[in-house]
């Protein structure tokens, strides 16, 4: 009877140990970003037609991921939103083998398609550690120009280098991302370990125009670059 505890005590921690080292190489995260409206339209003039309880503005994402390709796209709730034109709900398709991904940047309520390489970000790695959704992560950063900061934090229990938006590029999947002011936060609230079908949740380019980053810039310019409006939605849909 010893002798049987034992195997089974050893056959446990085997099977234990195997199960904790296992990677997830496919799935769905669910992301929660909190968008600080204060922060985003600096004009004093916000504080009159928003109030204190109304500054954070929630949004909820789904990236769906294997270890090829990633999904990023908001959540469909079929409710009517407040504020809707706030923030922007972007859906971006990454694939990892060809090193392309298609956007569809929301401008003004509509989407607009973008095709582009996958961009490549220099970050740095640090010793910062934490736990999102469960998962262990460590925090990297990557210097996004000489004034700000985007701070990220990954797992290497997921290792695809998908993550939020078109951020990537790391060893494993990102759960968390910040803006240094702390204006945009972004943290997985969920991981599923479910095989996606990437082809039912990309983008469809359809008949839609699909531009080249450079070519909507010059457009947009164009039709919107002399209002303050106009210019921080050029910012904001090229800020990363």
């Amino acid at each position: 009877m010893a002798c049987f505890k034992f195997t089974y005590t050893l056959l446990f921690i085997f099977v234990f140990a195997i199960a904790a080292n296992a990677q997830i190489t496919y799935g769905k995260i669910t992301y929660e970003r909190k968008t600080n409206l204060f922060k985003k339209y600096k004009d004093d003039n916000v504080k009159e037609w928003l109030d204190d309880d109304e500054k954070t503005k929630v949004d909820i994402f789904e990236l769906y991921f294997n270890d090829t390709a990633s999904v990023f796209k908001p959540q469909e709730t079929g409710l009517k939103e407040k504020m809707s034109w706030a923030t922007s709900r972007n859906t971006t398709y990454q694939n990892y083998k060809t090193q392309k991904k298609l956007a569809i940047k929301s401008v003004w309520g509509e989407g607009v398609y973008i095709e582009d390489t996958i961009a490549t970000r220099q970050w740095k790695i640090t010793g910062s550690k934490r736990k999102i959704a469960g998962y262990d992560c460590r925090k990297a950063i990557w210097q996004m120009n000489d004034s700000t900061r985007i701070y990220v934090w990954y797992t290497d229990a997921i290792i695809s280098v998908a993550g939020p938006e078109n951020f990537q590029g790391l060893p494993g999947a990102i759960l968390g991302l910040a803006t240094e002011d702390g204006g945009v936060i972004y943290f997985a609230k969920t991981v599923e370990i479910i095989k996606p079908n990437l082809d039912t949740v990309m983008p469809q380019k359809g008949k839609n125009k699909i531009y080249t980053p450079a070519e909507l810039k010059t457009k947009l310019e164009k039709d919107f670059g002399k209002s303050p409006w106009g210019k921080a939605l050029i910012k904001e849909i090229f800020s990363w």
